[in-house]
């Protein structure tokens, strides 16, 4: 007899018997009738758990385009005339008396003015950093929320907080929440990718997978990083001699006696190896595609100002823009190196260079092929910087008050919502807290918050946490 959970009572000359011409017929069948098994075991494509959606839906995906390290609002979009006078006097301590600082506790504070000018621009006169132009030359399309706050000083339990809506880690990342709400719109790619690149200066702070873990959720629905420079997935070619027919049948049979384990063990994580190797094998044909940038004008290739293979953020925005063509639901693109704690002045132009016209090329890209109405568009990191002076040239990490911007998707363009104070210290108009922004992205997307929920160690667990959040409706089309 043959001892173990998934054959209990079944005798080896009956299992082998039987299996030569079972596992066989199942594997052919799986080869020519794929929808010939669905049901709890298949691989087909996972339809959501809001189904049908709450509301109507006003966007169908995301692209986060994250700027990790925490960019500072006072150089990019939160123009502060007042804190420029006050450049050099002592921090009013009115401001920062009993506050969070993180470096700059115990220390002398004095106000660090603006670096770089800010212009007005498009028929909305949103005021933005000149460094941006390209940005500028959109601000008509764009959301500027001006008041975002956070819980979390530190970049690791800031990124935390901001992708999970929780500070410690385990938690679902809100791309899996949103892939496991609604599925995605494809077969032969993940509903969830992660492309990360990596600027030039400032200090280079790591970004860690468990940012896109799917936390207590099945693992089918963490995010899947693509690599940006070399192979976008490491031996994704079969090997020489090994045929795409022969591989089908080697994971069809895999997949078989998987199937058979999960009726013994009804064991979600069988179901998500099942699919997972069927994902990896339409993979094999769908990535090599994906990133063969040959189809693409030259004049798109110019107005991103990317080189495809060269691992930037140029040309992961343009990836991006094919992975949503393609109906991946969640995509969010990591950009480090914003940490900027000295030099902030020089550095930051850096930063500009790096974001500023392929971010813009983006949500142009999209509203020109009918797609922006439908893609929520989000620009951003974990946190601000600190209207006062860290070593005389830099800005610590800030947490009362920072910027996001968005676009398309159902977000009302051309306007700022919100306000820091006269030196953007705090959010003191219209403050939007992180769970907030999750709220108001999950109901674009057609979810109510408070209803897309997982029970977890007894509590009805959820992106936006158990403190009252709010969907932010005046900035919605």
């Amino acid at each position: 007899m043959i001892h173990s959970p998934l054959f209990n009572d079944v005798c080896r000359r009956t299992f082998l018997r039987g299996s030569l011409a079972g596992l066989g017929t199942f594997a052919v069948n799986a080869l020519l009738q794929p929808k010939l098994f669905a049901g709890d075991g298949s691989p087909e494509r996972w339809q959501g758990v809001v189904n049908p959606q709450h509301h109507a839906a006003k966007c169908k995906r995301v692209i986060y385009l994250y700027q990790a390290g925490g960019p500072s609002h006072l150089e990019t979009f939160d123009h502060k005339p007042k804190l420029a006078e006050m450049h050099g006097q002592p921090m009013p301590e009115s401001f920062t008396k009993g506050q969070q600082i993180a470096q700059l506790q115990g220390q002398e504070l004095k106000c660090f003015g603006p670096q770089h000018g800010f212009k007005t621009f498009g028929d909305s006169g949103q005021n933005v950093c000149e460094l941006f132009p390209h940005l500028g030359g959109i601000a008509d399309d764009l959301c500027i929320v001006r008041s975002m706050h956070t819980e979390q000083i530190n970049h690791d339990p800031a990124h935390t907080f901001m992708n999970s809506g929780a500070i410690v880690a385990g938690r679902p990342s809100m791309g899996s929440w949103l892939l496991y709400g609604l599925g995605a719109d494809t077969q032969d790619l993940p509903g969830f990718v992660v492309l990360t690149s990596a600027g030039r200066g400032g200090q280079m702070q790591p970004i860690a997978a468990r940012q896109w873990s799917a936390g207590f959720l099945p693992s089918r629905f963490q995010g899947v990083k693509l690599n940006s420079l070399g192979d976008a997935v490491l031996h994704i070619g079969n090997p020489p001699g090994l045929r795409n027919e022969d591989q089908k049948s080697t994971v069809d049979t895999v997949n078989a006696l998987n199937r058979l384990r999960h009726d013994q063990a009804h064991d979600p994580e069988v179901l998500t190896r099942i699919a997972q190797y069927e994902m990896a094998f339409r993979m094999q044909a769908s990535v090599p595609e994906l990133v063969d940038m040959a189809d693409e004008p030259k004049h798109v290739l110019d107005s991103y100002g990317a080189t495809p293979g060269d691992g930037s953020f140029a040309s992961n925005c343009l990836l991006a823009r094919r992975l949503a063509e393609r109906g991946v639901r969640f995509i969010q693109l990591y950009h480090r190196d914003w940490d900027r704690h000295g030099g902030i002045k020089n550095d930051i132009k850096l930063k500009a260079e790096e974001v500023d016209q392929p971010t813009a090329a983006l949500i142009k890209d999209l509203k020109d092929r009918g797609m922006l109405d439908e893609t929520l568009v989000v620009f951003g990191g974990e946190f601000g910087r600190t209207p006062m002076s860290q070593g005389g040239s830099g800005r610590d990490h800030h947490i009362k008050g920072f910027s996001l911007l968005m676009a398309g998707g159902g977000i009302k363009g051309g306007m700022s919502y919100g306000n820091t104070d006269d030196l953007g210290y705090a959010a003191v108009e219209n403050p939007v807290s992180v769970h907030d922004f999750h709220a108001t992205m999950l109901h674009l997307m057609g979810i109510d918050h408070t209803r897309l929920t997982v029970r977890f160690q007894g509590l009805d667990a959820k992106l936006t946490g158990v403190e009252p959040s709010r969907v932010v409706k005046e900035i919605l089309a």
